[in-house]
This record gives structure tokens, sequence and C-alpha cells, in this order.
């Protein structure tokens, strides 16, 4: 019931945000000229992007492994990132970015072997970082990132709660753009490690339990967007990760990936949608991920600032 209440209190908080954006949106429309999809599109693909967005991930991912009955694994998560750029000047923005998980299904493994858990909210992330546009339309982004401990169910807790640095650098080119974000991230808890259990959640980051009582993760994610005509792009951005003290074989998880991007309006409203699937040619070998299917829908709000 507990779990329930709180899952209940961040869909409600989802629906206000949201509301409010809207309602800030129908006072700003008459006072601006609307911007096509193609302008939406290629503004929405910078790193220092001045729009405000509310993304829902949908992750459909199949699991693989070494571990009993590990290839039969399937999971399907939402995940909501709100990104509400606050302006600093003409070329800097301060991002604070919530990533907050929510599970529908996602196996782990314990003495039983696997059980599949039900729905539940996940490990909230965020980062703090400022974003700067130069002359030369290179971007610099610094900042720090946190994973925290909030999962409702016990078996979907990450046994870490991580803090770090971030930096990205991106370039906007008139066919689009390319960049790498990267940050490192170490445990400030420890862990007493179970050797019957093996736990890989995708809150943000890759961080599988196997291999020690504390972590220490450098992880990332790379980024292209190629712009066509009609707000359609051709784009791309897997996350990948390294636990530096992981078991030796259960390291590394790289995926390799893309799809498409469509900017629509709904009166109003511009909406950004998001199709990609991403192959995983390394994974932790114990159980990890092998195919992941995203499906983003990310209403494009005005500021409320």
């Amino acid at each position: 019931m507990k779990k329930m209440l709180k899952i209940k209190n961040c869909l409600l908080l989802f629906m206000m945000l949201f509301s409010a954006l809207m309602n800030a949106q129908e006072a700003q429309e008459d006072k601006k000229e609307e911007a096509s999809a193609d302008e939406i599109a290629k503004e929405l693909a910078n790193p220092n992007t001045t729009l405000g967005s509310l993304n829902f991930n949908f992750d459909y991912i199949h699991y693989k492994g070494d571990l009993p009955d590990a290839e039969s694994q399937n999971s399907f998560s939402m995940s909501f990132q709100p990104v509400l750029p606050i302006p600093l000047s003409t070329t800097m923005n301060l991002f604070v970015r919530p990533n907050i998980p929510l599970y529908f299904t996602q196996p782990t493994y314990g003495v039983n072997g696997f059980e599949s858990q039900g729905v539940g909210l996940g490990n909230i992330s965020a980062d703090i970082a400022v974003g700067k546009t130069f002359p030369s339309k290179t971007i610099g982004v610094i900042g720090v990132f946190g994973s925290f401990r909030t999962a409702s169910n016990d078996a979907l807790r990450s046994p870490y709660t991580l803090l770090g640095p971030e930096i990205a650098v991106g370039q906007i080119f008139k066919w689009g753009v390319v960049g790498l974000m990267i940050n490192h991230a170490w445990s400030v808890n420890s862990l007493d490690a179970d050797p019957d259990s093996f736990t890989i959640l995708s809150d943000n980051m890759w961080a599988t339990t196997a291999g020690g009582e504390s972590a220490s993760i450098t992880s990332g994610q790379y980024f292209y967007n190629i712009s066509l005509k009609n707000g359609w792009q051709i784009a791309g951005g897997p996350t990948y990760s390294y636990n530096h003290k992981a078991a030796k074989g259960n390291k590394l998880t790289l995926p390799i990936g893309g799809g498409a991007v469509k900017v629509v309006r709904f009166g109003k409203l511009p909406m950004k949608f998001n199709l990609q699937y991403w192959y995983y040619v390394v994974s932790p070998d114990q159980f990890g991920p092998q195919h992941q299917i995203r499906f983003t829908i990310s209403p494009v709000v005005p500021l409320p600032w």
C-alpha cells in the first residue's frame, strides 16, 4: 500500500507540473511567432538548448548472461526527466535534470534464481551542470552527478549512493550535432556484498553489484543528430558504463545504436518523438543487457522563468 501511494504521489506531481507548464505556454504563445518543426528539432538536439522539455523514456530490455535462465529475462520501465534550462547569459545555461525511473517489471537474481519484480519507484538520479556555447559552435558542459537509493522495492534498491563530476563536449554543424558526455562517480557508502545475489540496474547508468562493497563507475553517453526535413532527424544517444571495482568480466556495458526523431505540433504544443534501438556489443558476463528499445515522448514546454 505504501509503495502504491508513493507511485501515485509521483504521478500526481508529474501531472501538476505538466498542467502548470501548459498554462504557461498558453499565456506566452501569443507573444512570439511559432517556430517550425525543423527549428525546434535542431534546437532540442543542442546540448546547451534553451528549450524546456518533459522527457518520458520507455525502455524494453532483453538480457543475456551465464546465470541460469538469463537469456529468457526481459524488463520494461519508464523514466521521467524534465529539462528546464535556466539562462545565465546569451551563451550560458544552468541545467538541473532529475531522472525519476518507474519499473513495471524487472528481473533480479537471488538464491531462488530469477524473480520478476513488480511495479515500483526506481533509484532517482540527477545532475546539475552549466553549459556554454562558444563562437565556433563548440559546446562545453561541466557539472556534478548523483544517484540515490530511493527504490520502493528492496530488491531494486541500488546498493550504492553515487556522487561525482561530469563533463560533456559537443559540436554543432550545419547538418547536425555530435558529442560525448563522461561522468565518474564514487560510492559514498559501503556494501556488504551478497555472493548469492546479482543485480544490474539501468537507473541512468548500469551498475553491477558483483565484485565489491564499493563502486567506482565511469559512465556517459555519446550522441549524434543528423537533421533531415519536416522535423525528421536520424539520431542516437546510447549510454555506457564501466564499473572499475566490479568482478572481472562484469565491468563494461557498451551499446551501439540509433534511430529516428520526429517533431510535430498538436495545436500549440510541439512534441518530439524518438525511437531508438541499441545493441550491446559488450555486457557483463553473468547477467546484462543484449537488446534495448527506447521510445521517448517529449512535450516541448516554455520555461516558467
